[in-house]
């Protein structure tokens, strides 16, 4: 089984080369590599050469990091997906093995797992855990969503469903999966284990005006599916982001 892993990066210099040294020093043998770079004009793309592992660089222009990584899915071969932030990293060297193990069962369509936040320069230094539990539609409902940077695909969902949409700005992750888990109600496998460290920040977190405008989209996300949320989904879910931000 062959597992991608997309990466979009762009003026990722200072925090890439943990991320390829994550996947470069993973045991599982079948990993197709690709990187879709935005016109990096740092140091980057000379960091991504000098790793051989590196199955495909794209560098082009784009229309933001979900349409990087839309190109990223329709250029990868393999068949299992997953996307590794530029700035995120694997928990440790047997984490695709992991997934490659949960897979081999053909029923299994998607999968995730936990995640821990660290401080940006200290990989070792944990500020939250993210544990995600097991899927329950009920809990979508309640404002759950799965952790995105751990999130594994077939690629035949990809073929089934589609791709991110661009035009939400930062909650596209958050609605591809909300058509994929509930929407198309495929079937998904929660793996019990802290698979990625992703460094404290973000878009949609980088602010309060950032979180109250992202939880805007996440509420256009459900319309678009032809989805009508909870209560809970449009006052609680905000009000628990938010509140993770203020204890970042």
């Amino acid at each position: 089984m062959k597992i991608s892993i997309i990466t979009a990066t762009y003026n990722s210099s200072l925090t890439v080369r943990d991320t390829l040294n994550s996947i470069q020093n993973q045991d599982y043998p079948d990993i197709e590599h690709i990187i879709v770079d935005g016109k990096s004009s740092d140091d980057t793309l000379q960091i991504v050469s000098e790793f051989k592992h590196v199955s495909k660089v794209l560098s082009e222009k784009d229309k933001g990091i979900y349409d990087a990584m839309n190109k990223g899915i329709t250029a990868a071969t393999g068949d299992v997906i997953g996307i590794l932030n530029s700035d995120d990293v694997y928990n440790s060297p047997h984490i695709i093995s992991t997934v490659a193990k949960t897979f081999s069962d053909s029923n299994i369509k998607t999968s995730y797992a936990d995640l821990q936040y660290v401080q940006t320069n200290n990989l070792d230094k944990v500020v939250r855990t993210w544990k995600a539990g097991n899927f329950s539609k009920r809990n979508f409902y309640y404002g759950w969503m799965p952790p995105h940077p751990t999130f594994f695909v077939r690629r035949e969902v990809y073929d089934e469903v589609g791709l991110f949409n661009i035009s939400l700005r930062s909650a596209s992750d958050y609605e591809l999966m909300l058509r994929i888990l509930i929407k198309h109600a495929i079937p998904t496998h929660y793996i019990p284990q802290v698979i990625v460290k992703m460094r404290a920040g973000g878009m949609s977190n980088a602010s309060f005006k950032n979180r109250i405008n992202a939880n805007k989209e996440d509420r256009l996300a459900w319309k678009l599916n032809g989805l009508e949320p909870h209560f809970f989904t449009l006052y609680a879910k905000p009000i628990r982001k938010i509140s993770q931000f203020l204890i970042r």
